[in-house]
Parts: structure tokens; sequence; C-alpha cells
């Protein structure tokens, strides 16, 4: 990892599962990652995985795992805004190769914190780090910044169809 900045986002579902499979890629090659998500909050079947690699993962949840779309409570904006100064701290150090910021667009969308200081921490990161965002709707100049912008389109999908999200695949 030499410190670039990727993107994944659009319509479609795998952003995360995407962001999930390079921190494993990641640990597997020995390297230290963080994974923090922004608006997620609770125990997914990819949290409880993580876990077990916690020597070299660490996750941390910066939601209340209400908030998916709408207005935002105050609550999840003081997570968000704890969220985004823990990472901009993170990002001024070599603690880890690897940081992946999951539904960060999201939170950038709704204002959660600012696109200028979110942009700024990424930028002034240590050499070396590599960072990863994921969400719908990433902004404008978040695309500029990254090196590498991957998207996720919806085609088809069986939720449209009455399927629920199911443990294991979607949750």
């Amino acid at each position: 990892m030499t410190g670039e900045i990727l993107v994944v986002t659009g319509n479609g579902k795998g952003k995360t599962t995407y962001a999930l499979g390079l921190c494993i890629k990641a640990a597997g090659a020995g390297k230290k990652v963080f994974l923090g998500q922004f608006i997620k909050g609770g125990e997914y079947s990819e949290i409880k995985a993580l876990k077990r690699l916690d020597d070299l993962i660490v996750v941390e949840q910066f939601g209340i795992g209400r908030f998916i779309d709408g207005i935002p409570h105050p609550e999840d904006k003081a997570q968000a805004q704890i969220g985004f100064e823990r990472v901009a701290a993170i990002l001024k150090t070599n603690a880890f190769d690897l940081v992946v910021l999951d539904e960060a667009n999201i939170a950038l969308k709704y204002n959660l914190f600012s696109i200028s200081d979110f942009l700024a921490a990424i930028r002034n990161r240590m050499s070396g780090v590599s960072v990863v965002v994921t969400g719908r709707d990433a902004h404008h100049d978040m695309i500029e910044l990254a090196d590498d912008v991957i998207e996720m389109k919806e085609i088809k999908h069986y939720f449209h169809a009455g399927v629920p999200a199911r443990v294991g695949i979607e949750k």
C-alpha cells in the first residue's frame, strides 16, 4: 500500500462488502486496518466476523443505527462528529496501513460533518496510509480527490420483489 484514496459509491449494493474484502485482504498481508462505520451501529454479521481478526482490524462505529435516509437526529450528528474527530486523529498517525470510512459519503451528504474538514483530514494523512471511503452519492470533491473511484450500479435487486434483508447476506 502506498497511500491511495479509493471511493466506492453508487446505488447498487456491495460497497461495504467490497471494502470489507479489502480489510480482510490487508489483514491477510499483515497490515493494520481501521474500519470506521458512520451512520451504522450494532452487531452486523460482518462486525462479528471481523472481531476474530481484532489483532489486525480495529472496528469502531459512529452511528446509532437508526438513521437511514431523511433528517438526521442531533444524536446522529453528534456521533458522526465524534467519528470524524477520531478518524482525523488516526489519519495523522501511521498506526494503520488502511483506513476504511464506511458510509462517510452518506454522512457528508447529510452534512453530519464538513466536506472541507473531511477532505483536509484525508489530504493531511500520514504518508503511505491508504483510505477507502464508501457510501452512495459521493461528493464531487471527494471523487476529484480520489485516485480510484468505483461505482456500484443496481440493475436488479430482489428487495424490490419483497425479499427482506437476510442475515449473513445483507446484514
